[in-house]
């Protein structure tokens, strides 16, 4: 799976500098000199960065074969994507990047399956979208009240729901 980082704005300056618009929490691992980063469109890369600075608060990177602001220019808008594989896990046991929940199983404590985990919500409560065998989303906050376990090796998350959680739908 292709994650994004970032995303390429305006060029800067006349010598292939671009300003990136980052899209990760962690940028210095991301953005570092000698990194290969995909793009979107795949035309456009794969991207080594040669050099970067930071500028009035944005990150300014120049890209390896790019020397003039006209090269720079071109690359405008192009997204920038590393592959989840090269992302290590956190290092503690209780915290998990997205792409490691999206696509586990979701299992209650008694083993029924509910469904299968589409998306991490992060608002003022980060929230596991589930979608449903029966077709329809399921909301669960992401507490470890309702989810006891993740086990990513195994592809599994075992929630433990009040009564009535896992049985809301909406009729269309």
């Amino acid at each position: 799976m292709r994650l994004v980082v970032g995303r390429i704005g305006r060029a800067h300056g006349i010598r292939g500098d671009v300003a990136v618009d980052v899209r990760t929490d962690d940028p210095d691992a991301r953005f570092a000199e000698g990194a290969v980063l995909h793009t979107d469109p795949v035309s456009a890369g794969p991207l080594t960065i040669a050099s970067l600075r930071r500028h009035s608060g944005r990150l300014l990177v120049r890209f390896k074969g790019l020397a003039d602001r006209n090269a720079a220019e071109a690359l405008r808008g192009t997204v920038l994507l590393v592959d989840s594989e090269d992302i290590a896990p956190l290092e503690d046991p209780d915290e998990f990047h997205d792409h490691e929940l999206i696509g586990l199983t979701a299992v209650t404590t008694d083993g029924t399956t509910v469904g299968t985990v589409d998306d991490v919500l992060h608002h003022a409560q980060d929230v596991l979208v589930i979608t449903a065998d029966a077709g329809h989303e399921v909301l669960v906050p992401f507490v470890a009240t309702l989810v006891p376990e993740v086990d990513v090796a195994a592809g599994r998350i075992t929630l433990d729901p009040p009564p009535g959680l896992l049985d809301l739908q909406t009729n269309d």
